[in-house]
């Protein structure tokens, strides 16, 4: 699985300039007759273009609910999936294990305000041969049949977001107007967002239009057992020292509103224990990976490694 950031997203998906094998045929008209009839691209196999994104090995993931037969079952009609959930709770790696997990191949989208739809769709470029099309990640993902996933959506701007409404509708389409192509989706598509509510407001929030077009999955930070097994796994500290990190967290988040914007995630848990592993002073390690990240403010900090050494 590959991650574009933002300067990535021109140089990506670099192909030898020829079309796919298999032939354009004619499409009829989408629904709502709003777009033209236009030739429509839909390969039998994408391995040769989407084998950089697939999973090669099982990622770790520890299911704290229904959450995984919910996404299976919602793939099975290729349903459009949200998930909302404050930052390092695992929504990520949810995702990157379901597609291990049903064998289909990953496009990561990390979503910025500069992004604009030439970046998700698809662009023209120069090269030595003349000017070629290049497909964006979300044409990619929905050509070639992968899971194309829009990390921190509302991040990008709402003019961007619209570009993805035909494809998570019964229409199940993405018009390229600066191609002339409407590309149907691969039967594999599926295209799943996430965000953290926490961060909503009312200049960064999906409209409705958007939001009513998605299933949705609530994450939350695991409970304490589950949490503490999760950092043993994913830092090697013993069962102890995770269940220590784990108090401490859960006392910083009672403070999210009091000071706080947001609390102690699970992957700062999981950096907190992986220096304690490699032989830090537990203390040390807390300031540098729970307490300094999080706040500048010095009372904050104060209240901070006090928790912490009631636990080290």
């Amino acid at each position: 699985m590959r991650r574009f950031t933002p300067k990535q997203l021109q140089a990506q998906h670099r192909r030898s300039g020829s079309k796919p094998a298999s032939a354009q045929t004619p499409t009829a008209a989408p629904q709502g007759g709003s777009l033209p009839a236009s030739n429509t691209t839909a390969p039998a196999s994408g391995d040769e273009h989407l084998s950089a994104y697939r999973v090669a090995q099982e990622p770790y993931y520890r299911s704290v609910g229904d959450e995984v037969a919910m996404y299976e079952a919602a793939y099975e009609i290729r349903m459009p999936m949200m998930l909302k959930g404050p930052t390092g709770c695992g929504k990520t790696r949810f995702v990157e294990y379901m597609a291990w997990k049903l064998g289909r191949p990953l496009v990561t989208v990390s979503c910025n305000e500069d992004m604009t739809a030439s970046d998700l769709l698809g662009r023209y470029l120069l090269d030595a041969n003349g000017t070629r099309w290049q497909d964006g990640p979300l044409t990619l993902a929905a050509r070639y049949g992968a899971i194309c996933y829009l990390d921190e959506v509302v991040e990008a701007r709402q003019d961007t977001t619209v570009a993805i409404h035909p494809l998570t509708d019964a229409r199940r389409i993405l018009p390229l107007d600066k191609k002339g192509e409407v590309v149907k989706a691969h039967p594999d598509f599926q295209l799943v967002v996430s965000y953290n509510p926490g961060y909503q407001s009312v200049m960064k929030d999906l409209k409705q239009s958007t939001k009513q077009r998605f299933a949705a999955l609530d994450f939350d930070y695991p409970e304490h057992d589950i949490e503490v097994e999760i950092v043993v796994h994913e830092s090697g500290v013993d069962a102890d020292t995770a269940s220590k990190l784990v108090h401490i967290a859960e006392r910083a988040r009672n403070l999210k509103g009091h000071g706080l914007d947001e609390g102690l995630s699970t992957r700062m848990l999981t950096y907190a224990g992986s220096l304690i592993a490699k032989g830090i002073d537990p203390l040390k390690a807390c300031r540098v990976a729970l307490v300094r990240p999080i706040t500048d403010d010095l009372d904050m900090r104060d209240a901070l490694d006090a928790a912490v050494t009631t636990y080290f």
